[in-house]
């Protein structure tokens, strides 16, 4: 029975991040992770489009990583 609820408590959180990305790249967001995500230029983070993140969005695999 512990193995069940388990499971289901499972689900429910990979149901609920999966909902969560889903949302978010249908309303436009370029890197999820990145608090700043709405402000990216067209090019996405990875053409220096994000204001905010300057580069270091660890979140975000297209950022350059340290390089500012």
């Amino acid at each position: 029975m512990q193995d069940l609820i388990l499971a289901l408590i499972l689900v429910v959180i990979l149901a609920a991040a999966g909902g969560y990305v889903y949302k978010a790249k249908k309303s436009g967001k370029k890197c999820i992770g990145c608090p700043d995500s709405g402000s990216c230029g067209k090019g996405g983070c990875g053409s220096g489009g994000c204001s905010g993140c300057g580069g270091h969005c660890a979140s975000c695999g297209s950022h350059d990583a340290g390089t500012s």
